[in-house]
């Protein structure tokens, strides 16, 4: 049943409230409606997911910048949360799965819309397999039972490459089953697993104040033989890329509106909470570690926090830390998973990519779209296998796919600046959250240090793209890849760009507020 007359609609899938919005959009209520609030900002909070992004990106921004490194975690939070702030406006009055392509394409036209679908969805992609493989390096040190494969469980062997690939499939798996089974279900084992994480965090920041080696002045003060002045400017700029690969995603709670209970009040709430609490989180476990390391030298460069709680923790409570990141992990994992699914069926019923009508079927039992997710994370399993041998090409992808869902960012925070300048405000639906005059301001600030994280995440340094030295191929690598992708994604463009089925993106919902 999916009319909105109150008369005869099933609230079992959704309120007839949120269908009449949603219907007022262009589309009808299909998807069941079972995230509340706290669900909500969980999706948003386990994608950013600190216990597993900060614990795993630590010895990128130490190496790189040595402990003063901890100074960019507030610069990219600037830029990140004045995004924030654009993307919670537009998803209080825009609430509609595939968030990102949707803000994009009513802000700017279906063109410049499919190509933030397209570069979102390669994003997630590369992130869900990035983040499964990543179980590699906290399975087997927790059970041996976990290596699989015979041999090392370094992740950069060949046995450890393998038996990643092994438990990243795994995982996804899992997850894709999770996700077909249900909204309500999905939701409950995210917020379990965000639970968790939150205590993890509390925790091992608890943890490392306890056995803290140096005061935070010291702790944070130190530019580890980068250079001092301008000449540690080069060195801040690199290591500031470890921040930059944290803190996005903040906008999976807006993948899931449709799927959200009240979504214009509960989405802007969700996207806002998920990045400050992350900051907050994120921002004490850097200054923590920094502090209870034994020494600031190079095995925390190598080592990063798991050689901290090593070093500092008994063994058995060292083990339950890492339990917490693995569950941490697989939460993150099911969040990207959902979100990037949502996207891929959000582009489908549009009509704007190949089998869309198969993508964009909805599961009558379940009120999920079961094949998208199947597809999804097919795709990502076809990218973990990649690893085999190729370890360093891998690691390249997963930092290029951080560039490409920065680059679909500007493809929404750019054309609202200019609606912004022009006077058409972003007036459309209640103004359940509404910058006002914050939000030119707010919107310049995301454009230019969006912009600016964007060349500095993908600027051609060896030590991030060539760490194997293989070339000038892999040090240009994203530049490589960017190209590609929007090559790829023109011909692919060309193939849909006539096709029906979207409601009118431009104009019909911007500048303008509907009746009441």
């Amino acid at each position: 049943m999916t009319s909105s007359d109150p008369a005869t609609f099933d609230r079992a899938i959704s309120s007839p409230e949120d269908a009449s919005t949603l219907e007022e959009l262009g589309y009808t209520q299909e998807l069941h409606r079972g995230i509340g609030g706290y669900a909500a900002f969980a999706s948003g909070f386990s994608f950013v997911s600190i216990l597993t992004t900060v614990f795993a990106f630590f010895p990128l921004g130490f190496s790189l910048g040595g402990p003063a490194f901890f100074w960019t975690w507030p610069i990219v939070f600037v830029c990140q949360f004045c995004v924030c702030l654009v993307f919670a406006e537009l998803s209080g009055k825009f609430p509609v799965a595939g968030a990102i392509y949707q803000w994009s394409r009513r802000l700017a036209g279906n063109a410049v819309g499919w190509f933030a679908g397209w570069f979102m969805l390669i994003g997630y992609i590369v992130s869900i397999a990035a983040l499964a493989i990543a179980m590699q390096t906290v399975l087997p040190p927790i059970w041996s039972g976990f290596q699989i494969v015979d041999g090392d469980m370094d992740p950069l062997s060949v046995t450890g490459a393998e038996n990643g690939i092994i438990l990243g499939s795994i995982t996804i798996v899992l997850c894709t089953v999770i996700s077909a089974v249900g909204v309500k279900f999905m939701g409950r084992i995210t917020v379990t697993g965000v639970t968790i994480e939150i205590v993890g965090v509390v925790l091992i920041i608890g943890a490392m104040f306890f056995t803290a080696e140096r005061g935070p002045v010291a702790a944070v003060a130190d530019t580890g033989g980068h250079g001092s002045g301008l000449g540690y400017a080069g060195a801040f700029l690199a290591s500031m890329l470890m921040a930059a690969y944290v803190m996005y995603g903040f906008d999976s709670a807006a993948e899931l509106s449709e799927e959200t209970r009240d979504p214009r009040k509960t989405a802007p709430k969700a996207i806002v909470n998920a990045l400050l609490v992350s900051f907050v989180g994120g921002g004490l476990m850097i200054v923590a570690a920094l502090m209870s390391a034994p020494d600031l030298g190079d095995d925390l460069a190598t080592g990063g926090m798991a050689w901290i709680i090593e070093s500092q923790l008994d063994t058995w409570l060292g083990k339950t830390l890492l339990a917490l990141v693995a569950v941490a992990m697989f939460s993150a994992t099911l969040a990207i998973q959902a979100s990037a699914s949502r996207v891929m069926f959000s582009m489908a019923r549009d009509n704007r990519l190949p089998f869309g009508t198969l993508l964009s079927r909805v599961n009558k039992r379940t009120g999920t779209p079961v094949i998208t997710g199947i597809a999804v994370s097919t795709l990502a399993i076809l990218v973990l296998l990649v690893n085999i041998g190729q370890s360093s090409v891998f690691a390249a992808i997963a930092s290029v796919s951080v560039v490409i869902v920065y680059i679909a960012y500007l493809m929404v925070t750019v054309p609202a600046l200019l609606h912004r300048l022009r006077g058409t405000s972003l007036s459309y639906g209640p103004p359940v959250m509404d910058l006002g005059k914050w939000g030119i301001p707010v919107n310049i600030v995301a454009v230019v240090m969006g912009g600016l994280l964007v060349i500095n995440i993908g600027w051609p340094r060896a030590e991030i793209y060539d760490v194997a030295g293989a070339g000038w191929y892999m040090q240009y690598f994203a530049v490589i890849f960017v190209a590609l992708t929007l090559v790829v994604g023109y011909v692919a463009y060309r193939v849909v760009r006539h096709r029906d089925g979207a409601p009118d993106p431009v104009d019909a919902l911007v500048g303008k507020r509907p009746s009441p």
